[in-house]
């Protein structure tokens, strides 16, 4: 009989990477850092113009989650960017804000985002996104 070692042993699974975009340092902290301890490999830069030239070298990202307003390119821009990207468009995006703006919420999830987080991010809001976004 063949062995099929290495064929879906447990941890033979590569590890989600998420990019996380946010212009504080403390939020990015914070994003990283409940990402991290649910197990990803978390890339965090401060700018949607940096996550753009990261994604340009870095094929293999699983999820973006990005601040919503960020100087120079929003996440609203950022997402806009990745979804019109043939490369790029099957990432998913998530966006979060601490301003609970309906009107913003729902041009984001239309424009293609797959969900909108409130700050402060809580460790449950990050471990649901990650069980429904990265399956």
């Amino acid at each position: 009989m063949a062995s099929r070692k290495g064929l879906g042993d447990e941890g033979s699974a590569p590890v989600p990477h998420v990019l996380a975009v946010d212009d504080s340092p403390v939020d990015r902290a914070v994003i990283a850092g409940i990402l991290r301890s649910s197990r990803f490999r978390v890339t965090a830069v401060e700018s949607g113009k940096r996550a753009l030239e990261l994604l340009g070298t870095e094929p293999n990202v699983s999820m973006i989650i990005t601040d919503y307003w960020m100087p120079e390119m929003t996440g609203y821009e950022l997402l806009k960017k990745v979804k019109e990207s043939s490369r790029l468009k099957e990432i998913p995006v998530v966006i979060m804000s601490s301003e609970n703006v309906p009107t913003r919420i729902n041009r984001c999830l239309e424009e293609g985002a797959e969900d909108f987080l409130l700050k402060p991010v809580r460790p449950a809001d990050v471990s649901r996104l990650c069980s429904r976004v990265l399956r």
